[in-house]
């Protein structure tokens, strides 16, 4: 494997074939780590949570075939993913499975070899089980680096079933009457019950300009919602539906949106990365409604998982999430 360090954003942008091609047959193959993803956060710098940040991408190659990618950047001396850290769920190094090995012992001799250019290595949003992980802590132990993991959060995910009321009755019987008793009270509500996912793309600033309208309902979603982290879900939203992995999904009540939730579906999977609701709307659980029509979705169209992402809300295991959970990896070189 030769090792090339790419700096420029230029040299970023001509690897998105090569990188997405790599990404689908890699252990990680996760929608944060998708080239368009990563450019989009890059271009705001995660909406703005880095001020100051240049590319430190490694790729290696064996006979030009690309083989392995440690997505990074470098911040004042530490080396992180691109994508860190807040909104993005899981990250990690592209690499298939047989090539995990031997990539990142080649990326650990690159590091070392240059370790006058950094000073830590701050891998956040690695999924506890990622094959990645116990290799970078042995080419860690192996240097005599310190070497240290958290895990930072929970990340329930569910098995999707082949049927509705399969899934209904693999839930605890408390939790499937209550999913029950909310869709009866909602769907005999005085007005009209409604939902849809977006389908054109010539609506879609419209329909998130609605979207984060209902996210800013909350206090604390209106305060990570700036200006320029608005920017940052527009890009995204737009290249990944582009792409065809995005889903924005509205629940209309008498022809006023309710709630909406902004998902990733990809690699055969539902992945709930955003929702809002309107609280005039409370009293018949907007959210869980819609978030069971889109289980009835997902189920329907052969999805075998819905993940709910970082985070521990109830609702996450009232719908049947088992926790997954994200681990931080901190490694700091001998300084010797």
């Amino acid at each position: 494997m030769q090792l090339e360090l790419i700096q420029d954003l230029n040299a970023f942008q001509k690897l998105e074939k090569d990188w997405n091609d790599l990404l689908s047959k890699s252990a990680s193959h996760v929608p944060f780590l998708r080239h368009e993803y990563l450019s989009c956060w890059w271009q705001t710098l995660g909406g703005g949570e880095w001020e100051r940040a240049e590319l430190f991408i490694l790729t290696a190659r064996d006979q030009n075939q690309l083989q392995g990618i440690a997505p990074l950047f470098i911040h004042e001396k530490t080396l992180l993913f691109i994508g860190s850290y807040e909104i993005s769920d899981y990250l990690d190094l592209i690499v298939p499975p047989h090539l995990s090995d031997a990539f990142i012992g080649n990326l650990f001799n690159y590091l070392q070899e240059h370790s006058s250019e950094w000073e830590t290595l701050d891998l956040y949003n690695l999924r506890k089980n990622s094959p990645s992980l116990p290799r970078i802590r042995e080419a860690a132990f192996a240097r005599d680096w310190t070497y240290e993991d958290e895990v930072i959060q929970p990340a329930p995910c569910l098995s999707l079933p082949g049927s509705w009321e399969e899934y209904l009755q693999g839930l605890d019987s408390k939790n499937q009457h209550e999913i029950e008793r909310k869709l009866r009270r909602a769907e005999g509500y005085f007005l009209p019950l409604n939902w849809y996912i977006v389908e054109e793309e010539d609506q879609l600033d419209r329909e998130m300009d609605d979207f984060l309208k209902l996210m800013a309902y909350h206090p604390e979603k209106a305060d990570f919602l700036t200006d320029i982290m608005k920017s940052q879900l527009r890009k995204t939203v737009h290249v990944a539906f582009q792409e065809g992995w995005i889903q924005l999904a509205f629940l209309t009540v008498g022809g006023k949106k309710a709630a909406g939730y902004l998902n990733f579906d990809y690699d055969n999977r539902l992945w709930i990365y955003n929702s809002g609701l309107n609280p005039i709307f409370e009293n018949i659980s907007p959210g869980w409604v819609l978030l069971s029509y889109l289980i009835r979705w997902a189920i329907s169209k052969g999805r075998v998982s819905l993940d709910f992402m970082r985070g521990d809300e109830g609702y996450k295991y009232r719908f049947g999430g088992v926790d997954q959970y994200v681990v931080r990896a901190q490694i700091e070189r001998d300084s010797t």
